[in-house]
């Protein structure tokens, strides 16, 4: 006991001075981290200019010319939908609903699901849908970004639309084959790339302002207001257009944890939402003076001179948005996996320094076929910008309910004041949903497609292993009574450290029974480990380890990771010695159960269910790579489960 207080002073002790030493680096990197925001978080908001006004005015205009009506009530939708959308709800509020520093729908969720009691199962439930639709948003952001911003070359050089798709097709081979390599040394150049990016949007934007000043009326939220109420359907599919402007947002919430919410919030209000707002205006004004321009006015917004330079601009820049929404899926299925929605997947770090920069083939390999597949069906951004939306939208949904719950029972609203909160974002989000419904039958019905296969997918995968926990729990003897048993009347000891890997720390681990049953041995030190996933993104040291004493020769240890982290069993052991026990990991034998699953005729779920079930299983990565056990020091023993 001494011991593990003495451990736990230690690492308070690290803490407070980890926490001055971090308290004086943030000062000294508080614009790096702003930078650093710009390049990542805003990436696929700041891109939205390439194709959201044009999208919005030619639904608007009904098919029809372009009216000023028609213009000036869309810039107003867009400009307030930046302002409500994303600077109240997700700048002011949401980014301080945080899982200690962390954010994003599964981070959300962990946290609600803490406080809801009986209704924690409906919030899970919530976390996995917003978490499928993520994943359809990540299939379309590369495909739309990559496309508008190559379909600039039509306005240079009529010529060339032609290599538009093909162009498309090689920039993203490249980009996801590069994914391999890590972000690291490209991650670098993302801040300074996108900073340019947003002042290259500005300046064009304040210029032509100037031409047709009358654009600025568009501030005034009536024109946006009245053009809805006026339009009846027209005005709703407007208004799913609009929300073009806003997807990207939740990369403010979902990427709280790497830069911190003062850098984001600073690089939103001092630049971005700026930019954003003078680029808006400006394709306002060039069409309110040249409807014609409706064919691309983000590049007719420049000199011809200019245009081939923003057409490679527009390019690394939607590259760089890709790269943010590829890698925030790399995370999401990680904590997906710790959190029990997943099956195991191979995880590769790519960098030594950064935790966050990981790599997953298999996830890599999903995205780029779906990517190619978008790509190759709808051919160009407009087309694309049908699907678009909806996947977003749901997930913003999704976001703002759970929010409701942390409001009410973290921040300990009462649950009017939090209603009140929380009611005008939910209503304006659902709003947003319906407008983007109405594009299913056009191409949005893709991302729900594929967002219902991850929904499947998870929810299959977390109720078969809840199955599968119970039935073994039935058949397995208790471990103290086992251990009991074994104290009593001992078999046969042999040298060294036993450690058996096991969810139920409370039963005898079937590798330890079948041990027993075939050896009829049993070594001199014998660990029961079971790993704990918890409900928050890290877990400080002197909470991993938790060590238990089953008899005399028996030891029942607790890991705990968080759902941001990579279990390691070894480093984590380590912690153990100063604890008391005596880890050698040299003279030490892992033993695990590699169970195989048939279908049994009575199951909790329908077979196809259990046949999926069993096909994750099988694809799941070894248990000795996820928890980077040497090889050389596993046996496995293998059983016959049916579920």
């Amino acid at each position: 006991m001494s011991e593990s207080i003495s451990v736990a002073g230690a690492a308070q002790a690290h803490a407070a001075s980890h926490g001055a030493e971090a308290h004086n680096g943030s000062r000294t990197g508080f614009w790096a981290l702003t930078l650093g925001s710009i390049g990542v978080v805003y990436g696929d908001i700041g891109t939205s200019p390439l194709y959201a006004v044009r999208e919005a005015v030619v639904a608007a205009s009904g098919g029809g010319a372009v009216t000023s009506d028609a213009v000036v009530g869309v810039i107003s939708l867009i400009l307030w939908s930046l302002t409500i959308v994303v600077t109240l709800k997700y700048v002011i509020v949401l980014l301080h609903a945080d899982n200690n520093g962390e954010g994003g729908t599964l981070a959300l969720m962990a946290l609600a699901r803490r406080v809801s009691g009986r209704w924690a199962e409906i919030v899970a439930g919530l976390g996995i849908v917003g978490a499928g639709l993520f994943f359809g948003d990540a299939l379309i952001t590369p495909a739309i970004s990559v496309l508008s911003a190559l379909e600039g070359i039509k306005v240079v050089t009529p010529s060339f639309d032609y290599y538009v798709v093909p162009t498309t097709v090689i920039i993203l081979l490249l980009l996801f084959a590069a994914q391999s390599w890590g972000t690291a040394r490209v991650a670098t150049f993302f801040g300074p790339v996108m900073l340019i990016w947003f002042i290259a949007i500005a300046v064009p934007g304040a210029v032509s302002i100037i031409t047709d000043p009358w654009i600025l009326t568009a501030i005034n939220p009536f024109y946006g207001l009245k053009f809805l109420v006026s339009h009846g359907v027209i005005g709703l599919v407007t208004l799913g257009a609009v929300f073009l402007a806003v997807t990207g947002a939740e990369a403010l919430y979902a990427d709280l944890g790497h830069f911190g919410r003062a850098p984001i919030q600073t690089a939103w209000l001092s630049l971005v939402f700026p930019a954003l707002g003078l680029n808006y205006l400006g394709q306002g004004a060039l069409l309110l003076e040249n409807p014609q321009a409706i064919e691309n006015p983000f590049f007719l917004l420049y000199p011809s001179w200019a245009q081939w330079g923003m057409v490679l601009l527009a390019t690394a820049a939607t590259v760089i948005a890709s790269q943010a929404v590829i890698t925030g899926a790399y995370s999401l299925t990680r904590q997906a996996i710790q959190l029990g929605l997943l099956p195991r997947v191979d995880i590769r770090h790519t960098s030594e320094s950064r935790e966050g920069q990981i790599y997953l083939p298999r996830v890599n390999m999903f995205l780029l076929i779906g990517v190619l597949f978008l790509v190759l069906s709808f051919r160009s951004s407009s087309a694309l910008g049908s699907a678009y939306g909806i996947a977003v939208t749901g997930t913003m949904v999704v976001t703002t309910t759970m929010a409701f719950v942390v409001v009410w029972k973290v921040w300990h609203w009462s649950p009017f004041a939090a209603a009140a909160l929380i009611t005008p974002f939910l209503f304006l989000d659902l709003t947003f949903l319906g407008a983007n419904l109405l594009k299913v039958v056009e191409g949005g019905w893709i991302p729900l497609a594929f967002g219902a296969l991850v929904l499947t997918i998870m929810y299959t995968w977390r109720r078969g292993t809840k199955l599968l926990m119970e039935k073994t729990r039935r058949l397995e003897t208790p471990l103290d009574q086992l251990v009991g048993m074994l104290e009593r009347k001992p078999p046969i000891r042999v040298p060294g450290t036993a450690v058996f890997l096991t969810s139920d720390p409370h039963s005898a681990p079937t590798a330890l029974m079948h041990s027993l049953k075939h050896y009829k041995v049993l070594h001199e030190k014998n660990v029961v480990l079971t790993i704990e996933n918890a409900h928050t993104p890290r877990v400080p040291p002197e909470e991993r380890v938790r060590l238990e004493p089953v008899g005399a020769t028996f030891l029942r240890v607790f890991l705990r990771f968080g759902f941001m982290e990579t279990p390691n069993v070894p480093r984590a052991l380590a912690i153990a010695r100063q604890l008391g026990w005596q880890f050698d990991i040299m003279s030490t034998s892992f033993f695990l159960s590699r169970r195989s699953l048939k279908p049994a005729v009575q199951s909790g779920m329908p077979r196809w269910q259990d046949r999926l079930f069993i096909a994750l299983a099988r694809s799941a990565n070894d248990a000795t790579d996820y928890f980077h056990i040497p090889t050389g020091r596993v046996v496995e023993v293998g059983t016959q489960v049916t579920i």
